[in-house]
């Protein structure tokens, strides 16, 4: 009876999937948490996302954690309630989750010198993605997972992170380069290293990106597929 009792209350590699920031807050990023009346947010100067289970305590959840940040988004396919006197939307971004499909490494050339970057480079990484994407990084979301970047003259030009993270799968994120340094392979390059080392350990490797994205041909000629929509609600304070 126990046995099958933890099994009932499992939750599968597709329903973590549905729900990857409340999942990657439950488990691996656990300590990062901060919950309020069960909607979930990671602390701000990690990462300014939020997301939930049942969408009628959003609207108080979302007015505690404006207290403590102006501007953050909440991961979900439907929106959010809000209390429209203490929260406005500021946009949507119509987004989309993409799955490696399969656990076969990729088997792209590399031939550039792809470097783990350590804590020495977080404000050259932080600059880099703000120069590229500005609006969402936090400069500690470096502690999120393991960053790579590649180099030019002593200068960080392309990087790609990890960012979500539960026991079975990891997303790659920040998949940014200079514009200077752009149409060279870089990205798909640093793609692949990072799909890999996911790969290496025992996970699968997601995406996110907005549906308007150049670089989804790039990440289907790789192997991710699209699954489902996954927007980004950007709430600010009033």
């Amino acid at each position: 009876m126990r046995v099958f009792f933890i099994f009932i209350f499992m939750k599968s590699l597709e329903d973590k999937l549905k729900n990857p920031v409340w999942h990657s807050l439950n488990e691996t990023h656990n300590s990062f948490l901060i919950s309020y009346d069960s909607v979930r947010f990671y602390r701000p100067e990690i990462c300014t996302f939020g997301a939930f289970e049942n969408h009628s305590k959003t609207a108080n959840a979302l007015d505690a954690y404006s207290k403590i940040t102006e501007r953050f988004f909440v991961v979900s396919e439907i929106e959010p309630m809000i209390n429209p006197k203490k929260i406005v939307l500021e946009k949507k971004i119509v987004g989309c989750q993409m799955v490696l499909k399969g656990q076969v490494k990729l088997e792209v050339e590399i031939s550039e010198n792809i470097v783990l970057l350590t804590e020495e480079y977080i404000d050259e990484i932080y600059d880099l993605i703000w120069l590229v994407m500005p609006g969402y990084y936090q400069k500690r979301s470096f502690e999120m997972g393991k960053y790579f970047g590649i180099f030019k003259g002593g200068k960080l030009v392309s990087i790609t992170g990890q960012r979500m993270q539960t026991n079975d799968f990891i997303e790659v994120s920040a998949v940014v380069t200079h514009p200077n340094y752009r149409k060279k392979g870089y990205g798909k390059q640093l793609v692949a290293h990072t799909t890999n080392e996911i790969l290496k350990e025992g996970k699968t490797p997601i995406l996110h990106t907005d549906k308007g994205n150049s670089a989804i041909p790039l990440y289907k000629n790789l192997g991710y597929q699209v699954t489902r929509d996954m927007n980004w609600w950007l709430y600010q304070r009033k």
